[in-house]
């Protein structure tokens, strides 16, 4: 009786048995992800456009794939090459004016950060790089491209149901600080306020598209940067506590506004991805985490080198062991540092594809 059992079930386990060697392995968790913003997650677009704001150079990317530099500020992974690995890709989908962001890859996303960019466009003006409301042209760009591959039911199956990370701020706060147009005529808090203001803008326009899975970066502690240390600090070796507070009003206001959109669209998901508090943590107690340098960076001097212009293999000092340093240049994490960060707010990944 046993054995005829085991006989008629026989079948089924055949059945699962192909169905787990036809998998392999784990499918990513969206179909797509689509990036936006700034270097924090630039994988290269810069290197297509006249700007001095490159990576292209050794020594960055030197412990990256091949240790080529793609234009990633970065000795390694940047934090949009870790998210994307973590819901199931290899890493961070193509820049999208890079020549591989064509045919069946479209169908994995595209990245159109451009480092140096902001919410406000004319922060981009100084280093001429793309705004991000000229990156949400490439993505209305980009989805014709994908109705075209795909056709358009599958197309909008892929823009719903991907997922979608926004990292901006930084840049404008760095042209706010050096820019007396703009501290003599609005103080930090205003700056702030029209910031979210088109923030706001952004993520509704995202989501008419079809966007319902958004991932936001918080503002990060701006002083606990090297260069903001050694440019304002004043000759402290420590995090500079005005640019600090300015990100964590910012910040407050931010979640505010998160918090708000959320309710507006009951089908939105929608997280801040908390960069704040790792990197402050990271900057200000390097050695609970493993980390012995925070203070400087390891290219260079580590105290104001950034881009290849300043950060390159002519560089004397740089350190031929990035992992513990917690800053690569000195506004960009290292690779070291972006892991963990990422691993910090992996739960609220998880939140935004489940």
């Amino acid at each position: 009786m046993a054995m005829r059992r085991l006989l008629l079930l026989l079948p089924v386990f055949l059945v699962l048995a192909g169905q787990m060697e036809h998998c392999g392995e784990a499918r990513p968790q969206v179909p797509a992800l689509m990036v936006f913003g700034d270097s924090l997650v630039d994988v290269g677009n810069n290197d297509y456009i006249l700007t001095v704001a490159k990576a292209n150079a050794p020594p960055y990317g030197r412990d990256f794939k091949d240790h080529v530099a793609t234009g990633r500020f970065s000795n390694g992974k940047l934090l949009s090459d870790i998210i994307g690995e973590k819901v199931g890709f290899n890493g961070s989908p193509p820049a999208y004016l890079d020549p591989q962001a064509s045919g069946k890859n479209l169908l994995l996303g595209a990245n159109f950060a451009s480092a140096g960019a902001g919410y406000y466009d004319p922060t981009t003006f100084i280093l001429h790089v793309i705004s991000l409301s000229q990156q949400l042209e490439n993505f209305k760009d980009y989805t014709a491209k994908l109705e075209v591959e795909a056709g358009s039911r599958q197309a909008q199956s892929i823009i719903s149901n991907s997922l979608y990370i926004i990292s901006a701020g930084s840049a404008d706060f760095a042209n706010y600080y050096i820019n007396p147009l703009l501290f003599t005529t609005r103080t930090a808090d205003q700056f702030s306020d029209l910031l979210i203001g088109i923030f706001n803008n952004t993520v509704t326009q995202l989501y008419g598209t079809g966007a319902r899975r958004i991932g936001v970066f918080s503002l990060p502690p701006l002083g606990c940067f090297p260069l903001a240390i050694t440019v304002f600090g004043l000759g402290s070796n420590k995090c500079v506590p005005r640019l600090n507070n300015d990100s964590e009003r910012y910040n407050m206001k931010f979640n505010a506004v998160v918090a708000s959109l959320s309710k507006q669209h009951s089908d939105l998901k929608i997280v801040i991805l908390d960069i704040n508090k790792p990197l402050y943590s990271l900057s200000t107690s390097p050695e609970a985490q493993g980390f012995s340098k925070a203070r400087r960076a390891c290219c260079g001097t580590g105290l104001l080198e950034f881009g290849v212009f300043l950060c390159n293999t002519n560089s004397i000092g740089t350190f031929s062991n990035a992992t513990t340093y917690v800053f690569w240049d000195s506004v960009h994490p290292s690779e070291a540092a972006n892991e963990v960060i990422v691993d910090s707010f992996t739960n609220d990944i998880n939140q935004l594809v489940i």
